[in-house]
């Protein structure tokens, strides 16, 4: 080819270099529809919700998957007849007998957020552990089971399965599902494995409730996350008041973030697959007492108008109280536990005080710098449902006191789901704080670009390297045809 005709080409060369680099470019711009940093955040739907009075109502539609990487369709149920996976509420669930079709409206949301992962939970505190350990018990219904529930996802378009058995060897289990379960967590993972599918477990946080249920370094073997549920502490069944998720506690205490999380970590799970589970929710007492942590209490709580569960708060429920300037409730934190209490004034007629023990945005914020401390995989929700999802609450001002690099909030487009919005605040606040400790040693090659999250200076990065080699490999081309 003479240079005459290589130089009225290299123009078009040229256009279709810039074409391919800002291409590659705002590709990789229009990927990321989640979190800007590269932790997990699990997000679980406790799908009766949207049978909830007034505002407390709450669908699919409410949900913000941007806000989010993993959300959990919670919860399918067991046919222990079939050893087979079934829906609990037909008509919410599927569009069968005109149904409103709830997995595929779920799942459907991966299309514009692809970075979204949706599992289906099986399981829940009601459907209890006798189905659970007859079915690990038998080899061949648990190798059954294993099929019958990949292709069940796989029907309905979910990219897995999280086991939610409450508790195996408890509540009606036998001492046998220890080692069962982990029989159950492998044959899942070889016939997962074959398809593609995540395979994620809720994991209890007591001590006594780990030391019988799980063969933790086996399980880790098989489950790409353990949700660790990291709440119910301490509740009105105590007959006293107590903290529902204390960060830390006393030595010889072991209901408490801390002590779970270090026991797991001692016991043989891998950091990279512990998600740490936060409660968007507060447990309620009733006492005669002033209202103090330890004072006797009824042993039932008091219900909100929403969730109307004894004993039990949301934290959309919680805000709109403190919100109220005229409730006569008061909030007092504790710094030693990360923990938040309110209480009432004293009823005039029955003498009661009642008392809420909750996270506030600031104990959650801590606790996702423990996580991010403890280079955990990331952290988990109970659930998005009593987050204030409306926005219908003032915004705490106290949520990063403790963070000592942050001298003021981020600000906020959006002020609905206010405790969502703060973890992934925290989790890339963390991040940059760690670093510049040298708690997490950053990359020396991310130091020259000075503004942006750890995670977002990485995926640059990345992009420059991608667009940096295209732009090479174009350029040998031009060059071939100019000489």
């Amino acid at each position: 080819m003479d240079g005459h005709m290589a130089f009225r080409q290299a123009p078009l060369l040229l256009v279709i270099l810039f074409a391919l680099v800002t291409g590659t470019f705002w590709a990789s711009v229009a990927a990321r529809t989640g979190p800007a940093h590269d932790k997990v955040v699990v997000c679980y739907i406790s799908t009766w919700a949207v049978y909830r009075p007034g505002q407390g109502a709450y669908s699919i539609e409410n949900f913000d998957p941007s806000l989010c990487t993993h959300v959990v369709y919670a919860f399918a149920g067991l046919d222990i007849t079939q050893a087979a996976i079934k829906s609990l509420d037909p008509w919410q669930d599927l569009k069968e007998e005109y149904g409103k079709g709830g997995y595929e409206r779920l799942t459907a949301l991966k299309r514009s957020h692809p970075h979204l992962k949706v599992s289906l939970a099986i399981g829940g505190w009601n459907e209890g552990s006798k189905n659970y350990s007859t079915l690990v018990s038998n080899v061949e219904q648990r190798q059954y089971f294993a099929k019958q529930v990949s292709a069940f996802v796989r029907k309905y378009n979910f990219d897995g399965l999280d086991l939610d058995w409450e508790y195996p060897t408890q509540r009606g289990g036998r001492p046998q599902d220890r080692e069962n379960f982990v029989a159950l967590t492998k044959d899942l993972r070889e016939e997962f494995d074959n398809n593609g599918l995540l395979l994620t477990s809720a994991i209890g946080a007591a001590k006594h409730v780990i030391d019988k249920a799980y063969d933790v370094r086996q399980i880790s073997r098989y489950l790409d996350y353990l949700h660790i549920m990291c709440y119910d502490y301490h509740g009105s069944w105590d007959q006293k008041i107590g903290n529902n998720a204390p960060l830390t506690s006393s030595a010889v205490d072991p209901l408490s973030v801390q002590y779970s999380i270090d026991y797991l970590l001692q016991l043989g799970a891998p950091p990279s697959k512990l998600v740490l589970g936060l409660p968007f929710y507060g447990r309620t007492f009733k006492t005669v007492s002033q209202g103090n942590l330890n004072d006797a209490s009824d042993g039932v709580g008091f219900r909100g108008p929403y969730t109307r569960e004894d004993g039990f708060l949301g934290y959309n429920e919680i805000c709109n109280i403190l919100s109220n300037k005229t409730s006569g409730w008061s909030k007092q934190w504790d710094a030693e536990t990360s923990q938040m209490l309110a209480r009432s004034e004293r009823n005039v007629f029955t003498q009661d005080v009642s008392v809420v023990t909750f996270d506030s945005s600031r104990s959650i914020a801590n606790k996702v710098k423990f996580a991010m401390k403890k280079r955990l995989a990331g952290v988990m929700v109970w659930s998005v449902d009593t987050d204030d999802f409306l926005g219908n609450c003032e915004l705490d001002e106290d949520t990063y006191a403790d963070f000592r690099l942050v001298t003021s909030a981020p600000r906020r487009l959006n002020h609905n789901y206010p405790l969502l919005r703060t973890i992934n605040e925290a989790t890339s606040l963390a991040l940059e704080e760690l670093a510049a400790d040298e708690v997490v040693v950053p990359d020396d090659s991310e130091n020259e670009i000075p503004h942006g999250s750890i995670a977002d200076r990485k995926n640059a990065a990345t992009s420059i390297v991608s667009l940096g080699l295209t732009a090479s490999f174009l350029y040998t081309i031009l060059h071939s045809f100019t000489n």
